[in-house]
């Protein structure tokens, strides 16, 4: 009889309501959900790395209001965690393959 191996589980790149992580195990990477996952690490990934060129103005001037510079700093500590969450997922499903 042949032994089957689990896949080990995928973090997807979004957190469960309550803001935990959220994995996927599946027995390849061509599930729907797989493919939905990858989509969004991608439009992740190029907004994080368009974001910090657009922020960079506001953090450059010091007479940048107060509020304005909470919020660059909001949205580039969201990309850096999305950036994070993602290489963490492919990391690891690098890992496996090998």
């Amino acid at each position: 009889m042949e032994r089957t191996v689990n896949p080990a589980p995928r973090l997807l790149p979004w957190p469960s309501p309550d803001g935990k992580p959220c994995y996927l195990v599946a027995d390849h990477g061509g599930t729907r959900l797989s493919r939905l996952a990858d989509d969004l690490e991608t439009v992740l990934l190029a907004t994080g790395a368009d974001v910090p060129a657009l922020a960079r103005p506001l953090l450059d001037d010091p007479a940048s209001p107060p509020t304005e510079l909470r919020f660059a700093g909001l949205r580039l500590a969201e990309c850096l965690t999305d950036a994070l969450r993602a290489a963490e997922s492919r990391g690891v499903r690098l890992s496996a393959d090998e």
